[in-house]
């Protein structure tokens, strides 16, 4: 493995042990999580199995031949829920052609070529459930955005695009769409 990457994945170690707190909503615009303590749950991005996830492949290197970033975030009944660093990441073993470094919610797509990836297959790599009725853990009506425009359909099939600012809301659909500005580099 290229000394880089060695690099990487050691400083993502730490990373990937972050875990995002998810509270616990109860009667509160419907949306409901499950609990195991009276304030909050947490959800750790799993380890990379390192087998193929919906075509996706665990590679031994980033793979930059199509290399776009979209930006993520969750709002369950207005409050947001962090997006792990590490999804996807295997580490000193491989890293997803979809993946997240830190829990800025930027999501990295790095393919051997030009493909239309989803924000489906983004949580199929992750291991968390996406439907209109859920987010992760998070149960309850899904609203989701795109560029500050409503989605209308299946949030799986939103398309991860060169910048696209992705929000879903679960329960209540608060708050408004949020812009995100893409760092220099991203």
């Amino acid at each position: 493995m290229p000394h880089h990457l060695r690099t990487t994945f050691r400083a993502l170690g730490a990373a990937a042990l972050l875990v995002v707190a998810v509270a616990c909503s109860g009667s509160s615009g419907g949306a409901t999580m499950p609990s195991t303590s009276s304030t909050a749950d947490t959800l750790a991005p799993p380890a990379a199995s390192g087998k193929t996830v919906d075509g996706i492949k665990c590679e031994t290197s980033e793979q930059l031949a199509y290399h776009i970033h979209s930006h993520l975030a969750i709002f369950v009944n207005g409050s947001q829920r962090l997006v792990p660093g590490g999804v996807g990441i295997d580490e000193n073993t491989c890293i997803y052609w979809l993946h997240t470094h830190d829990d800025t919610g930027v999501l990295h797509v790095e393919s051997p070529d030009s493909r239309v990836f989803t924000l489906g297959n983004f949580f199929a790599v992750w291991q968390q459930p996406l439907s209109a009725t859920q987010v992760g853990p998070a149960k309850g009506k899904v609203t989701a955005w795109v560029d500050g425009k409503r989605f209308t359909g299946d949030p799986a099939d939103i398309k991860l695009t060169l910048h696209a600012v992705i929000q879903l809301n679960v329960g209540t659909d608060t708050p408004a769409p949020k812009p995100f500005a893409f760092t220099d580099g991203l």
